[in-house]
């Protein structure tokens, strides 16, 4: 009996931790909707790196660290890309990345989970609140969070040559996770 109590005390700090994940960058997405002159348009960022610690039921120890290729950006429209990438909204040569990073994560009333963070782009950091659905398969998962930014808390596109862009961006990542 003595044995058993002790093998579990042993295992239960290992039981207490949220799993960590590793992302499949080729079955993942991380894309936004946008308008210009009142035309919907979508776009995506092709490089993202995420380090994921996650378990609905240890939502204390869960943890994202998400960095993204700001240069990546793909709106299939190279003049659109170009004007993204410059110095009026990501200026990528001088802000490459942007990075978020969470704080906590909750319950909602919904008995959805929000993952409360703080989103840098640029020199620019914000708090952002995203709704995750997180579904566990064994030794794989998919993890999809969503948010609206609005792009003004970011310095992205001020100025009156941008008044024809939506002032609101919805954000969609939908992550494909293996165990690790």
């Amino acid at each position: 009996m003595l044995r058993i109590l002790m093998l579990a005390l042993l295992l239960l700090p290992l039981a207490a931790h949220a799993r960590e994940w590793r992302v499949d960058p080729a079955a993942s997405s991380l894309g936004f909707k946008g308008t210009y002159q009142g035309d919907p348009f979508e776009g995506r960022f092709k490089a993202f790196d995420a380090t994921i610690r996650y378990d609905a039921n240890q939502l204390a120890d869960a943890k994202f660290d998400v960095s993204v290729d700001l240069a990546s950006v793909d709106t299939e429209s190279a003049e659109r890309d170009d004007t993204l990438a410059g110095s009026d909204f990501f200026d990528t040569g001088r802000f490459p990345k942007a990075r978020f990073v969470t704080e906590s994560f909750a319950r909602g009333a919904d008995g959805g989970v929000v993952a409360h963070g703080k989103l840098t782009i640029r020199d620019r950091t914000q708090p952002v609140t995203l709704k995750v659905a997180f579904v566990e398969r064994g030794g794989s998962a998919t993890l999809d969070v969503d948010t609206v930014l609005r792009r003004a808390d970011f310095g992205l596109g001020s100025g009156s040559d941008w008044s024809d862009v939506g002032a609101e961006v919805p954000v969609h990542g939908h992550l494909v996770l293996v165990a690790q």
